[in-house]
């Protein structure tokens, strides 16, 4: 019983010399060679099969992202200037310079209008659904792809706690195999272990920032999109009052 003790307070030890040396080993790489050379070194020791699968995470979720941001970034509109545009077009009893306004406008919003303006001569209600209606159908595609981002958020550091426990099943085969326990006989296996734990980490970390970036956009243009509605409904029943009597 001493016995097993204390080769598994010798494990515990070697695991912590491991760790201390990948920090010195890390540190003296990227003073040395600079970043990307370090980065590269430890692509290598953490091992090509699991290293790729989080380096693929990190492209795939890096490409969802950017686009997401594109397209969000197209969808942003002056709201003010565009609701001004009809409103004064509307006073006016110009519905067709109105549906021209919203139809030559970029954005969710202007479409939302333009769908609302269309249904102008059909009553308020139909107005007011046609608008809720196609602000879902806007809605879904600003959160369209979202959740590919989320995947690969999760996928990342999942990927790397299954390299530490293939890392943590390489050494204790290697001390099986060698019938002592021993820093030099755990530190491979701990290292891979080590450093794909890091990698899935990093790359989850990365695309949670750009995930909450589009969040914050996403969540004020649907806040635009539920103003401009409300807005452009008491527009149509202003108009109604005025020319429709």
């Amino acid at each position: 019983m001493k016995k097993y003790f204390a080769k598994t307070f010798l494990g515990i030890c070697a695991l912590g010399t491991s760790t201390v040396a990948f920090a010195q080993d890390a540190t003296e790489q990227v003073v040395e060679g600079g970043m990307y050379q370090a980065l590269k070194v430890k692509f290598i020791e953490g091992g090509a099969d699991f290293m790729s699968l989080v380096a693929i995470a990190l492209i795939f979720g890096l490409a969802f992202c950017l686009e997401r941001i594109i397209y969000l970034n197209l969808a942003e509109t002056n709201a003010s200037k565009l609701l001004k545009g009809i409103e004064d077009a509307l006073d006016k009893g110009d519905v067709e310079g109105a549906k021209a306004i919203a139809r030559d406008t970029r954005g969710p919003i202007a479409s939302i209008a333009y769908q609302g303006l269309m249904r102008i001569d059909q009553g308020i209600d139909v107005v007011e659904k046609s608008i809720v209606s196609y602000g879902g159908v806007q809605g879904g595609l600003l959160e369209k792809n979202m959740s590919w981002i989320t995947l690969f958020i999760a996928m990342a550091p999942s990927l790397g706690f299954l390299g530490t426990v293939v890392g943590m099943v390489m050494a204790f085969d290697k001390i099986e195999q060698v019938g002592d326990i021993s820093p030099t006989v755990v530190a491979g296996g701990m290292k891979v272990a080590l450093i794909t734990t890091v990698g899935g980490l990093v790359v989850a970390l990365i695309l949670q920032v750009f995930y909450n970036y589009l969040l914050s956009k996403l969540e004020a243009i649907l806040n635009q999109m539920e103003d401009a509605s409300i807005s452009l409904i008491d527009m149509v029943i202003k108009y109604n009052l005025k020319f429709k009597k």
